[in-house]
């Protein structure tokens, strides 16, 4: 009698243990599927579906953008839904709210699911291109360059890559600096495909450099083959200065990125020499002091703001050579302060650097007219300058 209930209880307690609840096996979380939507430029859709043996209680989406940051950042974007042993939801990264990807932008991604008995699964990195596939691109590469273009023929994307190519190189005469990345441009083919492309652009934008993604995107169209070639040089010069000063704590004054932008353009276009020879007469220049802040958003200023910076380089460059010019990036680099920099390598600060280049400037030769004579003359010097305006505002502006 006495076996029999000792067996009767062992049986008991097995039973027992057999009829333990389900979280003392459960397996975990895992991940049934992933999948990802790129409406470019307006969001990126993240689709996940998972399962557990218990509630799933939390989704988190990992992220890292391919881009220069002076350390690794992750993007973390936490999803809602009602838990359940199975879940399928999404995350919409809405560019809107957060700003654009250039095209051709590369983004890791990963999940971090987790349940109600505290276990997680995190799942492989995936990756997915930021592509604008609304044309169809075609490409070509030549060293550290790749060209991506929709509308022309080859031999307009040839034109272009020369373009590049030869900016690359007087870049380098004149100051030394040569791109340390590759280079991906993007050729819309026009201002308005540029734009579309763009989350809140300016109405006059024509181009755009995307310094931390090595990326230059402009609308050039076949027809408007010399002013792309142009706007290529200040692009990419903007870029490649960009790379080799880049640093944590200072970014260069407006007037020496802009100028240098300016300057590997080649000679000033008449709208531009126009405002300097009105700031000339009138002796009405902007100070290199105030042109180390942002440029104005009024044409005439913005237009004086260019061509004094091209030219305030371009003192520096014949005066005292492009080694001076590259030493001064590299001082910038280590993230120098405007005035110290000067100093460093040229002795003297913006104040003195303004000084010493408005010391080399030809005074104007002022004429004076009869009242009548000098009335017509100045309606037709305010027309000519209204015309610049307005063509500025066309094409000028079309560069950032």
């Amino acid at each position: 009698m006495k076996k029999r209930f000792i067996l009767v209880v062992l049986l008991f307690t097995a039973l027992l243990f057999c009829s333990t609840p389900a979280h003392a096996d459960v397996n975990g979380p895992a991940l049934l599927s992933s999948t990802v939507m790129v409406a470019f430029p307006d969001s990126i859709t993240f689709n996940v579906s998972a399962r557990s043996d218990v509630n799933i209680t939390d989704i988190r989406l990992q992220y890292t953008v391919e881009r220069k940051e002076e350390s690794r950042v992750v993007g973390e974007s936490v999803l809602i839904f009602k838990p359940a042993p199975r879940v399928d939801t999404q995350y919409v990264w809405d560019m809107k709210k957060t700003g654009g990807l250039p095209p051709g932008t590369g983004v890791d991604y990963w999940w971090l699911i987790t349940d109600a008995a505290g276990k997680t699964f995190k799942s492989a990195p995936e990756r997915l291109q930021a592509n604008d596939t609304r044309f169809a691109w075609n490409h070509i590469d030549s060293g550290n360059i790749t060209l991506f273009w929709y509308r022309g023929d080859d031999v307009f994307a040839g034109k272009l890559m020369d373009a590049a190519k030869a900016a690359l190189k007087q870049l380098a005469a004149s100051t030394g600096a040569s791109p340390d990345k590759h280079i991906s441009f993007y050729i819309y083919a026009n201002s308005a495909d540029l734009q579309s492309s763009m989350i809140y652009p300016q109405d006059w934008t024509g181009g755009v450099t995307y310094a931390q993604y090595n990326v230059i995107a402009i609308g050039i169209a076949p027809a408007d083959l010399a002013w792309g070639k142009e706007t290529i040089a200040h692009e990419l010069t903007h870029l490649v200065i960009h790379q080799i000063t880049d640093n944590p704590y200072n970014s260069l004054p407006t007037w020496l990125d802009e100028g240098l932008a300016m300057y590997s353009q080649g000679p000033l276009d008449l709208q531009f020499t126009s405002v300097l020879s009105d700031a000339r007469r009138k002796d009405d220049y902007i100070s290199v002091r105030s042109l180390a802040s942002p440029f104005s958003a009024f044409t005439a200023s913005s237009l004086l703001a260019y061509a004094e910076s091209r030219e305030v380089v371009n003192y520096l460059i014949n005066t005292y050579g492009e080694a001076k010019m590259f030493d001064l990036l590299n001082v910038f680099r280590q993230g120098s302060g405007y005035d110290d920099a000067l100093k460093k390598v040229y002795g003297f600060d913006m104040d003195g650097l303004n000084a010493q280049w408005r010391a080399t400037l030809v005074p104007a030769v002022v004429y004076v007219f009869p009242p009548v004579l000098g009335g017509l003359l100045a309606g037709l010097g305010a027309a000519v300058v209204l015309i610049l305006g307005l063509y500025a505002e066309e094409k000028t502006f079309r560069r950032s």
